[in-house]
């Protein structure tokens, strides 16, 4: 599924330009009012409806949000004699901007039923995406393209049944093909009863949109900091300037770090007057800035080596040391962003401009009383969300963690979060663990492999490929294979062990049972294929014995690291023998938690691709879930 874009005319049937196409990490929406009883000028004017209700609905819902880079807008254009309301964001690194534009979107349409809303990213169709595992096989990405709308807070798709060329009361023929935006419009205006709504697809596709609104306020972080006054009267009245002077600090490069070689004095924001102030980030900028590894720049040594010096002397100090830190870096982000000449037309730094002009012209800074006296002035939230204990991985999975944080009956406020991450990422765990499991117990699929469509084959085949499969054609034959046999070795390879691993008699028995049925469905003729698949089976079979015998497949998950077993070692076992530990260990080795196992080769896979394409993240690319880029573990790759 691409992108959004226009057909091309080329240059003999009057050439209008190249297929437009996103750009990277953005999302686009279209809004039609889709009535057939209003005239134009109504239509118009229920647009401009719809305009200020956004505006409305944006102003009562994101009252404090930061976008990550571009928010949301709507603008009334025409097309092909259409009035209708668009709008372009780009998110960034901030998909949860994306999904706040879905979750906007789809409240519209609540209070607008005929509000049809088209929306894509620079993927195509990415609620398809979403909803991989419950699509239609007839709903592939070679036909998506203008069949997805959202319209009365539900999830409609044009089918193939619905002919846009056919006369009326003519028999429709399915139309296996992307359709155009006029098509498509077209079969909404006469021919609503045929659009579908399949609950399971909405409810894949909407997934993310579970948490809102409250999603919102939870992916807002407030932290402590040391920054300058001057920075801080900034802040205050343009806190939306967080996110490009984090921006600007994330992305540097030599040029930009150039204003901060120079001394205090050519700085607009000197590190000279610093106050203690809660600045408000989204949780994504947080971590941006968090994470980088930044040498102090020459204006602040000075006051890092005071404030060591002091804290020496003075152990209290030192748990200030961080917020002096964050202060230098979104500090050093804003004098970046100022001084940037390319960044002078956003609308951030115009606004900022303003108000340093104004301080220039004689404006007052505020005073620490009048700091004291902002809203929440102080606020500081709890960081654990940075921090992933890897000990509490399985119970995680489990869900049944240990809550220590969990609010008594009667209290105000919710959890503190605590254990692997956020609420959110252990879910996406959860469920990342329960799609491979449920791709490997699929009753449905046989072993003749995934089945096709006719759109995922390839026409345009060479002609050596056919005269191979001339020369082949006689050789091609049934081969032996047994598939319980192979679902065993890809579980016990992908961390699933078989339930009983161990267990040589059943393995001998079930190896007569193989050999049993080879004869009973393959004549005397057969004798030299059931050889081969004999000599296949032993070859995997040492195969697996040296994985096992290096470590790959070791599923055994030592408690100090994951406390992965149920049975936990306490210290008089320092006596036992070694036979006695080796007999504790076989026995530990059945009680394994099988999803840990699965969700950490997985991961492990994941992690050996280093950035680049393969088979960990082909495989879950195919279950629809989106593995973050590679990141090295220690230290940041970033330009200091």
């Amino acid at each position: 599924m691409e992108g959004q874009k226009d057909d091309l005319k080329w240059f003999g049937e009057g050439f209008d330009g190249f297929p437009k196409r996103l750009p990277d990490d953005s999302v686009e929406y279209i809004l039609f009012i889709i009535n057939n009883s209003l005239s134009q000028k109504e239509v118009l004017a229920r647009l401009e409806l719809v305009r200020k209700e956004a505006t409305k609905l944006t102003g009562a819902l994101l009252k404090d949000y930061i976008w990550q880079r571009d928010d949301f807008n709507l603008k009334l254009e025409q097309s092909s004699g259409l009035m209708h309301l668009r709008g372009l964001t780009n998110y960034g690194d901030s998909v949860e901007d994306e999904w706040l534009v879905v979750y906007i979107l789809r409240e519209l349409t609540k209070q607008f039923p005929d509000l049809w809303v088209k929306v894509v990213d620079t993927d195509g169709e990415f609620l398809l995406i979403e909803a991989a595992n419950a699509l239609p096989r007839w709903l592939n990405p070679e036909i998506a393209d203008n069949r997805v709308w959202i319209n009365n807070q539900k999830l409609r798709i044009i089918p193939l049944a619905a002919a846009t060329t056919a006369p009326a009361n003519a028999k429709t023929n399915p139309v296996s093909r992307p359709l155009t935006l006029a098509e498509a419009l077209d079969v909404i205006k006469d021919s609503p009863n045929v659009i579908i709504n399949s609950p399971p697809v909405e409810t894949e596709a909407f997934f993310r949109l579970r948490n809102y609104p409250a999603q919102i306020s939870n992916s807002m972080h407030s932290a402590v900091t040391r920054i300058p006054r001057k920075l801080a009267f900034i802040i205050h009245h343009c806190p939306a300037a967080v996110a490009p002077a984090v921006e600007a600090f994330y992305l540097r490069d030599p040029i930009g770090l150039k204003p901060l070689d120079g001394p205090s004095s050519g700085l607009v924001f000197p590190p000279d007057d610093l106050v203690t102030v809660s600045v408000k980030f989204t949780k994504v900028l947080y971590a941006q800035l968090k994470s980088q590894q930044f040498e102090v720049p020459r204006a602040w040594k000075p006051i890092f080596s005071e404030f060591e010096a002091k804290a020496k002397s003075d152990s209290s100090m030192s748990a200030d040391l961080p917020r002096l830190e964050t202060g230098m870096k979104i500090t050093s982000g804003f004098e970046m962003l100022v001084t940037d000449s390319i960044k002078r037309d956003h609308r951030s730094v115009r606004e900022m401009q303003i108000l340093i002009e104004d301080l220039s012209q004689g404006e007052e800074l505020p005073t620490d009383a009048e700091i004291k006296g902002w809203a929440n002035s102080m606020k500081e939230d709890d960081e654990s969300w940075l921090d992933i204990n890897f000990e509490d991985f399985e119970k995680e999975l489990q869900g049944n963690k240990d809550r220590s944080g969990t609010v008594p009956e009667g209290s105000a406020g919710p959890s503190a979060p605590s254990g692997f991450g956020d609420a959110k990422t252990q879910e996406d765990l959860k469920k990342m663990v329960q799609r491979f499991e449920s791709f490997l117990a699929d009753d449905n699929a046989g072993v003749d492999g995934a089945e096709m469509d006719e759109m995922d084959f390839d026409d345009d085949e060479d002609d050596d490929d056919d005269t191979d499969d001339d020369e082949n054609e006689d050789g091609d034959e049934d081969v032996s294979f047994d598939p319980k046999e192979f679902a065993r070795m890809m579980r016990e390879m992908m961390g699933v062990p078989a339930a009983d691993l161990g267990d040589s008699a059943n393995a001998t028995k079930e190896k007569s049972k193989r050999q049993s049925n080879i004869k009973d469905d393959f004549d005397s003729d057969d004798e030299e294929e059931e050889d081969e698949a004999e000599e296949i089976r032993k070859v995997m079979e040492r195969m697996g014995a040296e994985l096992r015998e290096a470590g790959a497949l070791d599923l055994d998950s030592k408690p100090k690291e994951t406390a992965a077993l149920k049975g936990e070692a306490s210290g008089d076992s320092k006596g036992k023998d070694l036979l006695g530990k080796q007999d504790w260990e076989d026995e530990s080795d059945e009680e394994v938690d099988i999803d840990f196992n699965l969700a950490k080769n997985l991961l492990e896979s994941f992690k050996s691709q280093a950035g680049m394409a393969g088979p960990g993240g082909n495989i879950m690319g195919m279950m629809g879930m989106k593995l973050p880029r590679d990141e090295d573990d220690s230290v940041s790759n970033r330009d200091k």
